[in-house]
């Protein structure tokens, strides 16, 4: 009784995929929407192709900017909770860390957009 089940539940199944395939609107097979979308990149092409760095190191300096915003938002929020003298401290040497972050970046030439 059990197979019969499990043969009659494949059987169904086969029949619909063949049904659907059958009655779909996308006939025509093309390379490119067959293929998969991967950030703009080709899949066919070998992988070790040169990659730019500026665009890696901006996209770097975006995520610690990002991340610092999630610090600092609370920081404001809990400004009221907190002794003043020690969220004015933790607050101000998170501030100088960032300063002298962008100071070094500023120092390597990082930020400079070149086309």
């Amino acid at each position: 009784m059990l197979m019969l089940m499990i043969t009659l539940i494949m059987m169904i199944t086969h029949i619909l995929i063949f049904i659907s395939i059958l009655i779909s609107k996308k006939k025509k097979f093309d390379r490119e929407k067959n293929s998969p979308f991967e950030c703009g990149f080709d899949p066919k092409t070998p992988s070790r192709l040169p990659f730019s760095l500026q665009f890696f190191i901006i996209t770097i300096i975006f995520l610690i900017f990002d991340v610092e915003i999630s610090i600092i938002l609370p920081m404001i929020i809990s400004f009221k909770l907190i002794n003043n003298m020690i969220w004015f401290i933790t607050s101000i040497s998170i501030m100088i860390i960032l300063i002298i972050g962008i100071f070094y970046e500023w120092n390597q030439s990082l930020l400079n957009w070149k086309f």
